[in-house]
């Protein structure tokens, strides 16, 4: 334990566990008037705050090029959290963060803004007569990302007590970058400014519950870890749908789409957490170093029409909960000659030992039947030999389902015979829920990794060479996506699980996608 976390004690710090303790911190908050701010980040420090896991001294600072006065900016922070926190304000513990909160306003391109920024830190540390750490949290528009990152260098702010406990941090959202290229130039600007262990890009999946349990039935229970390779496993299946469309964000979303939406990032991170070696620990670079070997042991992507590993598709109009929804193409904000998917399903093919031969089938896509973030585990039938005659044994593969949203939970698809006088079989599930098992009220996922940012653990965050490794395996398929134009690009109807072409990438191998939920 380092002094200056041992020096942090406070009254609303009493009982916490010394290893998850923070250093006294400065959080600034680029794009503190954004939706982000409001719906996640903010709930999440008062949250943090009602469980006695922020740091003593605790000061926030939000900047953004609207002028607003501090009294407003905190107004607006307490309706957010009275909005959007899974817990009702408690204005006590709120008011010990909210007396130290403040707003700065200034172009994020403007080197004066950012000194005057510094001013202002320097002081709260010089009333309080000690070093604190700063943690840039960027929540803005990625055009925004190189000019915010270099004004941080310019002004002094990234080298802040670096090589210390108290070295500045920054944390930055997604999208990083829009392709291979880009991304590897966002890298350059910041190895640029900061060090890699100052960088945090953050990954939202990550901090869910289920997501970091999966290391846990991984590694930590017997019965699996032994049958976790292809000699058991079938195939593996990720699906991560959402039921809304695109509503008041076509105009973004056109520029963007499922793969760099959810495809490269969140759903990359499901295949490397489920398909990693055994870290030699649980340090932060031991985990991050088996996610990297794994993407760059995924074999480059066949982009044909016929026998190819991707599929794309837009949704039409269709019924979603029964309601008549509006195709993609009569969305407000879409041009007519789009070629958008908004649906990606890829078959990837990982060249290492565990899973030679194992087909990993990963798809995304809105308007979907229904919101469902799963991971399917396949196994391999055993030999037909007893239970094979005809309809009498209804016999399914055994699964393992790790639900992520909207319900969180573990179920074991397995076999059971029906009770009576006849030998007859059917599928049956065990199902382990969190909700049952631990109550709903579970932290978000922003609470963990704003925890874990300021406390200095990157196990849950994307280092560099990661970003580049899944950005180098999807940037063909978009270059050929482009080229391609609007040929070959699919439609499903809204309401259902996406196009009859992705059936294609499983039916090649005699595989079915599951109905999740």
């Amino acid at each position: 334990m380092s002094p200056e976390i041992e020096e942090v004690r406070h009254p609303f710090l009493k009982g916490l566990s010394k290893h998850r303790g923070a250093p006294p911190t400065v959080a600034v908050i680029f794009g503190a008037s954004g939706d982000l701010t409001a719906r996640k980040l903010v709930p999440a420090i008062f949250n943090l705050g009602l469980d006695n896991l922020l740091p003593g001294e605790f000061h926030l600072i939000g900047f953004g090029r609207k002028p607003i006065t501090d009294e407003d900016f905190r107004e607006m922070m307490d309706g957010a959290i009275d909005e959007y926190s899974r817990r009702p304000l408690n204005k006590e513990i709120w008011e010990r963060v909210r007396q130290n909160m403040s707003y700065h306003a200034g172009g994020y391109d403007e080197a004066a803004a950012f000194d005057s920024l510094a001013e202002k830190i320097n002081q709260i540390e010089k009333d309080l007569g000690r070093d604190m750490q700063r943690m840039f949290y960027v929540s803005t528009p990625p055009a925004v990302f190189e000019p915010i990152i270099k004004n941080l260098g310019s002004s002094g702010m990234a080298k802040v007590h670096v090589h210390t406990k108290l070295a500045s941090k920054v944390v930055i959202e997604k999208p990083f970058g829009r392709n291979l290229d880009s991304a590897r130039e966002l890298n350059a600007v910041i190895n640029d400014v900061f060090e890699e262990p100052q960088v945090y890009r953050i990954d939202h999946y990550l901090g869910k519950e289920t997501v970091q349990d999966l290391l846990v039935q991984r590694f930590a229970n017997s019965i699996f870890e032994p049958i976790w390779n292809r000699e058991f496993v079938d195939c593996v299946q990720i699906t991560v749908a959402e039921s809304l469309g695109v509503g008041s964000r076509g105009g973004y979303y056109d520029t963007s789409g499922a793969l760099r939406d959810m495809i490269q990032n969140h759903t990359m991170q499901l295949v490397a957490l489920t398909a990693m070696e055994p870290p030699v620990s649980l340090d932060p670079e031991s985990i991050r170093d088996e996610k990297v070997k794994v993407i760059k042991a995924i074999q480059p992507l066949k982009l044909m029409a016929e026998g190819g590993d991707v599929v794309r598709a837009r949704y039409a109009k269709g019924l979603v909960k029964g309601e008549p929804v509006k195709g993609y193409m009569e969305e407000a904000g879409i041009p007519a000659d789009s070629s958008t998917e908004t649906y990606a399903a890829m078959r990837l093919a990982i060249n290492n030992w565990r899973w030679q031969g194992v087909p990993f089938y990963i798809r995304s896509g809105k308007r979907m039947a229904r919101r469902a973030s799963e991971i399917a585990i396949q196994f391999k039938r055993p030999p037909g030999i007893l239970f094979s005659e005809g309809d009498k044994f209804n016999v399914a593969a055994n699964t393992m389902v790790i639900s992520i949203q909207p319900d969180e939970g573990v179920t074991l698809v397995m076999n059971s015979k029906i009770p009576g006088l006849e030998t007859r079989t059917q599928p049956v599930k065990m199902h382990f829920s969190y909700s049952t098992t631990f109550g709903s009220n579970t932290p978000e996922a922003y609470e963990r990794l704003i925890l874990d940012a300021m406390v200095g653990d990157s196990t849950l965050f994307i280092r560099g060479d990661e970003t580049e490794a899944s950005w180098k395996l999807v940037t063909p398929v978009l270059k050929h996506w482009e080229e391609c134009g609007q040929y070959g690009l699919e439609e499903y109807a809204a309401g259902s699980w996406g196009p009859v072409a992705s059936e294609r990438l499983l039916g090649e191998r005699q595989h079915h996608w599951r109905r999740s939920g």
